[in-house]
């Protein structure tokens, strides 16, 4: 009898990980893959895209349910994991059907956060951006040609903000810290990419708090009141503030939990034989919220369970990629600059900036803005803690250059 492995979660890195097990361990294990979703696995990072109209539904599917029937992997859409029993090793479904398991991986990803505000639980039309559902209540809010108001400046934001312009919807993008994307860029890097969201018709507040989310008097969305007391108009609001790691299930089966479920070097949580990847897992204090992590951790640990590897997970470099109609965006590793040498280069007709932190000879962070031609082998540079010292007069060039160095 075959070990029985249930995945709970068929988000993109619950996907990777029985892609990676059908690669390298087929028919070793009896599968069965959990998701709270109708549809199959589809690809998150595309949806402001699809809202935007430059793709479609089809561009964001990933592996069709009968690929998971011809790979003999039971899929349960549509049910969500209500009960985790870690002592008799059961998983309970919210229709009442219990699913014993030998191995369980967590791969329950992560919800967005909904901002304590007067009105975004009352009013009709406060929304969040996390799956496809959304871009469908998105394009009807679109169709009522009302404005709608974005909060948050992060990579969400952005990107929610850009798909409903090229959408068709008036947006006001509202940021309460004093530049975009703060924590992957600096002051020079924010800006830019402030004046290209501009061109593109999304109109960006910075030092902007929400103080309230006032309605129409018929119980939908009117528009929003800042703490300055500036009233935007809206028809929709969209909180696009962050994510947080799904851990109900886990915390309510007795898992150890601090920002995410906590695994060790091999993935496992405190109890033995569940183990938990992607978003909503925390490995030595980091919750990735990035989708290449989870990808990493997804291949590691079908190794480990597949008995073909015994590679620890040590961590990955952050790194953030973003790219807006033509204006990529990159950020990896320690950007703050404290003990660094900056390394910058700006092309101001081109709108293209790169700054490199460089500390001992070691490349420690990057921020590119425009041109991002280089940012996986800057990437690289760091991950590999590589000693830069031969080329580090044309470093911040890009690899060509370094190279002939």
């Amino acid at each position: 009898m075959r070990p029985r492995l249930v995945i709970v979660g068929n988000g993109m890195v619950g996907l990777r990980f029985v892609e990676n097990l059908v690669d390298e361990a087929p028919s070793q294990f009896d599968v069965t893959v959990i998701g709270a979703e109708p549809r199959a696995a589809y690809n998150r990072v595309l949806l402001s895209p699809l809202l935007a109209g430059e793709i479609t539904a089809d561009d964001v599917a990933m592996k069709p349910a009968d690929w998971y029937a011809d790979n003999d992997i039971s899929l349960r859409l549509g049910q969500r994991a209500q009960a985790l029993d870690t002592v008799g090793k059961t998983i309970t479904l919210d229709g009442g059907e219990t699913i014993p398991f030998d191995a369980c991986v967590l791969a329950t990803g992560s919800k967005p956060v909904r901002l304590p505000i007067t009105g975004a639980d009352q009013l009709r039309g406060v929304h969040t951006f996390r799956g496809f559902d959304d871009v469908s209540a998105f394009r009807a809010a679109a169709s009522r040609d009302k404005p709608a108001v974005v909060i948050g400046g992060g990579l969400l934001g952005i990107e929610t903000a850009y798909g409903l312009a090229r959408a068709g919807v008036d947006v006001c993008l509202v940021h309460v810290m004093d530049r975009l994307m703060e924590r992957q860029l600096d002051a020079e890097g924010g800006a830019l990419l402030k004046t290209a969201l501009e061109k593109r018709n999304i109109r960006v507040l910075l030092k902007a708090s929400t103080d309230e989310i006032f309605g129409d008097g018929n119980g939908a969305v009117a528009g929003i009141r800042l703490k300055d007391g500036t009233e935007i108009e809206a028809g929709m609001v969209v909180m696009a503030v962050g994510v947080r790691a799904d851990v109900d299930l886990a915390k309510n089966a007795g898992l150890e939990i601090s920002r995410g479920i906590k695994v060790d070097d091999t993935l496992q949580t405190s109890a033995a034989d569940v183990y938990a990847i992607g978003e909503c897992a925390e490995h030595r204090g980091i919750c990735y919220g990035l989708v290449e992590p989870g990808y990493e951790q997804a291949k590691l640990l079908v190794s480990h369970l597949a008995g073909v590897g015994s590679n620890p997970y040590s961590g990955n470099v952050l790194a953030t990629n973003l790219k807006v109609s033509g204006v990529p965006v990159f950020s990896a590793g320690d950007f703050s600059g404290e003990g660094a040498s900056n390394i910058i280069t700006r092309d101001r007709a081109q709108g293209a900036y790169r700054r490199l932190l460089v500390r001992e000879d070691r490349l420690v962070g990057v921020v590119l803005v425009g041109d991002t031609a280089d940012a996986l082998w800057y990437r690289d540079l760091i991950a590999q803690d590589a000693d830069i010292s031969s080329c580090r007069d044309v470093l911040a060039f890009g690899r060509a250059f370094a190279t002939a160095a």
